[in-house]
């Protein structure tokens, strides 16, 4: 039998070779990944900025919005350049050139927000819109995943565009793991944009979301098929959804070609891989129901056989 000594010497033995072995298992020569923490931390605050009020109180917002406003601008502007700049560099650019690019790309990144808030703001406004459920817009900006998942998306997104590596998806991967929506930052989401309820909702990368779409739980626009792996890289392999396009709980629309038109309506539990044409309602048949007649008496023994 072995001793505790002799088990973790050959551990480390064995792991050591295989850290020297394996590339993926130390970062690259002289440089380091971007901080998943710093990122995570970076949306978390961009939060007060978009949404001010509602994630963290602070008097000086009501007295000095500009000053305000700027100050935390100031501040997160300068952690996620250092991480975009980070992200560069371990992508093998040099240290003067990734410093100019990080550079490029927050300044892009900043002068989007205005933008990107009055997108959110459309999505909020689908929210209350299209939930009977919902109380107000303030519980939708403060309670909703969907809009936490759409917010995360909308900033990953731009970071997606710039060809930032790394943290665009550091970003949805944290809303997908908080919220159990996964939406690629790759994906193409136009305004009034809302996901009801969201539970195990998934868009692929080259999904194209038109305006006024609304998804349940459980909808997957995805590829027909992965076995071609990198191939397939750079390839349209998701849906399009037109305009004003409703897709019920757990259906499936896959494929690159598939294109749903505008007005249509997609009940729940179908599998569609071919185009809809505009104006068209689809629904799945619905499986024959086999109730059998009430019973006077249920003994213990038998009350959770299926058969009785």
């Amino acid at each position: 039998m072995s001793d505790k000594k002799t088990s973790i010497l050959n551990a480390v033995e064995r792991l050591t070779e295989n850290y020297r072995q394996e590339e993926l298992f130390l970062p690259k020569s002289g440089k380091s990944l971007p901080s998943r923490a710093a990122v995570i931390d970076f949306l978390k605050d961009m939060r007060s900025v978009i949404f001010p009020g509602y994630f963290g109180v602070d008097s000086g917002a009501d007295m000095f919005p500009e000053h305000y406003t700027g100050y935390l601008l100031n501040d997160l502007y300068e952690r996620i350049k250092a991480q975009i700049e980070i992200a560069f560099l371990y992508q093998g650019e040099a240290q003067e050139t990734a410093a100019d690019h990080a550079q490029t790309v927050a300044c892009h990144f900043f002068e989007k927000l205005p933008d990107i808030q009055e997108m959110l703001l459309k999505d909020v406004q689908a929210g209350f819109d299209g939930d009977p459920a919902a109380k107000s817009k303030e519980e939708i900006i403060f309670s909703y995943p969907g809009l936490f998942a759409i917010y995360t998306y909308r900033l990953a997104h731009e970071l997606y565009l710039e060809k930032v590596p790394f943290i665009p998806r550091i970003m949805t991967e944290y809303a997908h793991d908080h919220t159990g929506i996964d939406i690629n930052p790759g994906a193409t989401i136009g305004e009034y944009f809302f996901i009801d309820h969201g539970t195990g909702v998934v868009i692929g990368e080259t999904t194209e979301i038109g305006n006024n779409v609304k998804l349940y739980q459980g909808v997957t626009l995805g590829a027909l098929s992965t076995r071609m792996g990198q191939q397939l890289a750079n390839v349209k392999r998701h849906p399009t959804i037109r305009d004003n396009v409703t897709v019920y709980s757990n259906s499936t629309v896959l494929g690159g070609e598939t294109v749903i038109g505008e007005n249509t309506i997609i009940g729940g539990n179908t599998f569609i891989t071919e185009s809809i044409p505009a104006n068209t309602k689809v629904s799945a048949k619905s499986p024959e129901l086999v109730i059998k007649q009430p019973r006077t008496q249920v003994s213990a023994t038998n009350v959770w056989d299926w058969e009785n």
